[in-house]
């Protein structure tokens, strides 16, 4: 089985996938933020840098879903390929930092990977304020991240809120991460626990 777990830039995407990865016994797939060759520039310079840096996460993303499905094993993955072609390029694109020419380049990519893999089978959706993101990207302190704008977050929060309210994918399960401190809460880990059995019950 395959369940993904979707949010905006700090929202908390990593932190449950393991805490879920340990509770269920599931396989974990992160992003490899520390062995991105362009993350760092893109912060610096995202006009220059953007269409490498997305066609970097689809190329990746591809191969973790690939890999996903052969094997037999239930993973969690953190962030979706979707993710990335209907929130991240096409925000970059609206905002100037990427070209029409580069993004419909990397649109037609993203639509021929699409044909040849499968959707999650639960997508867990991690909403969060843009305040709320602020100050988890704060505490997490990751030095290329102290550039990332407000108007940035807000963008990308309305996009996500967009995607999500037409997902038909598969199954959605939605998580206001103002309302529950799974980090640090085990209440509130448990219930969005109660919440994935109810939705896992029906897959089987």
């Amino acid at each position: 089985m395959h369940i993904a777990v979707a949010g905006n830039i700090g929202s908390g995407k990593t932190t449950l996938a393991e805490l879920l990865s340990k509770h269920y016994g599931w396989n974990a797939h992160y992003e490899d933020v520390d062995k991105n060759p362009y993350l760092n520039e893109f912060y610096e310079d995202m006009q220059r840098w953007s269409f490498n840096l997305q066609i970097y996460f689809l190329n990746s993303r591809y191969n973790q879903v690939v890999e996903i499905r052969k094997g037999e094993k239930t993973v969690i993955q953190d962030r979706t390929i979707f993710e990335d072609a209907y929130i991240f390029a096409p925000n970059l694109h609206s905002m100037g930092l990427m070209t029409t020419r580069d993004f419909e380049n990397y649109f037609a990519l993203f639509t021929s990977m699409e044909q040849s893999i499968e959707s999650p089978d639960l997508l867990i959706y991690l909403r969060a304020s843009e305040p709320q993101l602020v100050n988890m990207i704060q505490q997490r302190g990751r030095p290329y991240e102290e550039a990332i704008r407000l108007d940035y977050l807000k963008c990308l929060n309305e996009r996500y809120e967009a995607w999500v309210s037409t997902y038909d994918k598969g199954r959605l399960l939605v998580i206001d991460v103002d309302e529950n401190n799974f980090k640090e809460n085990a209440e509130d880990l448990g219930k969005i626990i109660n919440k994935i059995d109810a939705e896992l019950h029906g897959l089987f």
